[in-house]
C-alpha cells in the first residue's frame, strides 16, 4: 500500500485517513474490552446468582441458612427429661408439639392434638405407643395461670416497705408439667416481696423497750434516726410512742427495703 500511495500523489492524504480510521476503529475495540471485563461480576463483587443445573438460577444470599428445627444439642437437652414410655399427657410441655388453636372458650376444657418431640416415645391410654395423642387443658393463656404454676425472678433491688407498694419487672417461667397457651417465659409486675431476715417481732420489743435509746432503729439499720433518738433520748418520749405505732402497723420497716418475717 505504501507503494500504491507513493505512486498515487494526489491520494496520499487518503491513505492518512484510511490509517487513522483503522486506528480509531481498533481503539474502540479495546474500550469495549476493557470495559466489559472491568464490569464483569469478578472484579470487586459477588455474582448476582449462581445457576444450579438441575433448578435452574438460585438466588445467593448473605443470610445464614436457618437451622433445622432440632439440633443435635437441643435434642439431647430436652430428650434428657423427657420421660421414655410413660404416658403421653403426662409429657412434659417442652416435651411435645401442640397444634394449640385460640379460638376456644376463656377458662373452658379444650382439647389440642399434641405429638411428642424427635427421640422421645410415649404410649396412650390403651398402652399403645402412639406417634399424635389429645391434650386435654383449660383454655388460657401462660400469663393467666395461677401464680402457683410458674416461677418469677425476684428483685431485691425495690422497696416493699412504702406507700404505695412498689413493683418491679419480674420475668416468669410456666412450670413443666402445666400445659397453657402462647408464650411459656412472659414478664409480669410483681409487689416487691423479699426479705432480709429481719422480725417484726423483733422490732417492735426493741421499740417497746429501748426506743428511747433508738436501738429499734439501730435493729432496722436506720442509723442516723437512732443517733437522733439516742441523742434527743427518744424525743423526749414522742418519737418513741410514735415509732411504736408505726412499727407496730408496719410502717417503718428495715432500711433495705425488705419485708419483715
Amino acid at each position: 500500500m505504501a507503494t500504491i500511495c507513493q505512486k498515487w500523489r494526489p491520494d496520499r492524504g487518503r491513505c492518512f485517513k484510511n490509517y487513522g480510521l483503522i486506528l480509531v476503529l481498533f481503539m474502540d475495540l479495546v474500550f469495549q474490552c476493557v470495559n466489559g471485563y472491568l464490569s464483569s461480576p469478578h472484579v470487586g463483587q459477588e455474582p448476582a446468582y449462581s445457576r444450579d443445573p438441575q433448578q435452574g438460577p438460585v438466588i445467593s444470599s448473605p443470610v445464614v441458612p436457618a437451622a433445622a428445627s432440632v439440633s443435635p444439642g437441643d435434642e439431647e437437652s430436652y430428650a434428657s427429661k423427657c420421660p421414655s414410655g410413660g404416658l403421653c399427657s403426662r409429657l412434659p410441655a417442652d416435651c411435645i408439639n401442640c397444634n394449640y388453636q385460640h379460638n376456644c372458650t376463656y377458662r373452658k376444657p379444650a382439647s389440642f392434638t399434641c405429638k411428642p418431640k424427635k427421640g422421645v416415645h410415649c404410649i396412650g391410654e390403651s398402652g399403645q405407643q402412639r406417634a399424635n395423642f389429645s391434650l386435654p387443658i383449660l383454655c388460657q393463656f401462660c400469663w393467666q395461670l395461677d401464680p402457683s404454676e410458674y416461677r418469677c425472678s425476684n428483685s431485691t433491688n425495690c422497696m416493699t416497705v412504702s406507700c404505695p407498694r412498689k413493683r418491679y419487672n419480674a420475668t416468669c417461667d410456666v412450670l413443666d408439667h402445666v400445659h397453657c397457651l402462647g408464650k411459656r417465659r412472659f414478664q409480669k409486675r410483681l409487689f416487691c416481696n423479699w426479705t432480709g431476715g429481719y422480725k417484726w417481732s423483733t422490732a417492735l420489743a426493741l421499740s417497746i423497750t429501748l426506743g428511747g435509746f433508738g436501738a429499734d432503729r439501730f435493729y432496722l439499720g436506720q442509723w442516723r434516726e437512732g443517733l437522733g433518738k439516742l441523742f434527743s433520748f427518744g424525743g423526749l418520749g414522742i418519737w418513741t410512742l410514735i415509732d411504736v405505732l408505726l412499727i407496730g402497723v408496719g410502717y417503718v420497716g428495715p432500711a433495705d427495703g425488705s419485708l419483715y418475717i
